[in-house]
Formats: C-alpha cells, structure tokens, sequence
C-alpha cells in the first residue's frame, strides 16, 4: 500500500495495546495514531483523530466493542472496525458482524496474519478468521432459503482443481493451509481463489462460501 495505514487501539489491557502498538508501529506501512480503553473513549478518539482502521476488542468496561462498533458506523458509516477478540462465541461473533465490523479476528493470530487483514479491509474487502467463517457460513446457510440457483447458471463453470480450492476454502481453510492440502504454492492457491471469487460473482471468502452452497457446489 502507497500511504500509511492509521490505527486506533481498542483493548483494556494496557498490555496488550502496548504489544500491538510495538508490533504494528514497525510494520511497514502503519503507524498506530491513538489508543482507548473502552468503546467510549473510542468514540472521542476516532472523533479527534479520524483514524483508517479501528481494532477493537469486545469485552471492555464502560461500553464494550459491539456497541462501539454500532454507535461508531451509525455517527461515521466509513468507519473500519476490526473486532481483533480471545472470544469466538456465537454471540460475539454475529452482534459483531451486525454492527458493522469488517473483521473479526481472534488474538492469537499473527502479526503477519493481523497486517494482511488490515490491508484487506483498507481495500474494501472482509476478512474473518477461520475458525469463526465457519459458524457464519453454517448460520447464514440455516438463516437463508433455499434458491433456484443451481451451478448451470454460472457463466463460467469452475475447473476440477477450482473446485477443491472452493471447498476447502469454504471449510475455513487459508490459503497456505489450502496449499499445504493441495501441494501447491501460496500464491498459486491465492490466483485460483481470485478466480474462484470472480466466477462465482462473491466479494470475499465467506460470501464465496454461502454462494457456493446456493449453488449446489459444496
């Protein structure tokens, strides 16, 4: 990315802002511009500051995460919110999404793993963990009736090996442990899941997943 990414830091932990402003401020192309220890005071916060991406924790006194988030995209609807939390239970995860975040990712994730998804975000994109796309595509499939939709309708018909990419993708697999499943590079897994997503007509991952089970494809 051309510009620094700006952060807001949202945690109660003291230690734990002051780990991620350390990792993150070294990270090429971020800077972490203001911090808060509750979702109020980060609602000043991005007020003063306007920052580019919000990490947000969700159990926090005063006002937890998922309120912030809402009261966050209700006043700045511009507003990125990543939910970065040691929690994945459904509770969290789906008053998270309906609040507006556009992440939601567990703490235990990487450095690496956490810039990637801030970038992801910064491109217009959504990126959840793993772990937690799982219970989304479950719910959403549970939620949401059957259509008439059926694979022919697809303009182009995905390939064999695209085909494994999707289901594996749609289990919650990334792309390296695609890779790893498949024998194949990195980047490789990456191209066909760019394929996979413009084929299929999806934005991201876990829409790529609820369209495939529409389809008939998983």
């Amino acid at each position: 990315m051309t510009e620094t990414v700006r952060l807001l830091l949202v945690d109660d932990q003291r230690l734990m802002r002051d780990g991620l402003r350390t990792l993150l401020d070294i990270e090429p192309g971020m800077t972490v511009v203001a911090e808060a220890s509750n979702g109020a005071e980060s609602l000043a916060q991005y007020e003063v500051t306007r920052p580019d991406v919000v990490l947000m924790d969700v159990r926090m006194p005063v006002m937890d995460g998922v309120e912030a988030t809402q009261r966050l995209r209700a006043r700045w609807p511009a507003a990125r919110v990543i939910i970065l939390t040691t929690f994945d239970d459904d509770e969290y995860v789906f008053e998270g999404l309906r609040a507006g975040a556009l992440g939601y990712l567990l703490k235990d994730v990487s450095i690496q793993e956490l810039a990637e998804a801030i970038q992801t975000v910064m491109s217009g994109g959504v990126l959840i963990e793993p772990s937690v796309a799982r219970k989304v595509v479950a719910e959403f499939a549970r939620m949401t009736p059957q259509t008439p939709a059926a694979a022919s309708d697809l303009v182009e018909t995905l390939s064999e090996r695209e085909l494994e990419v999707l289901k594996l993708l749609a289990d919650g697999l990334t792309n390296r442990e695609i890779a790893n499943r498949l024998f194949l590079a990195e980047g490789t897994v990456k191209n066909y899941v760019t394929n996979i997503l413009g084929k299929i007509g999806a934005r991201d991952r876990t829409q790529a997943a609820l369209r495939a089970r529409d389809l008939g494809l998983l």
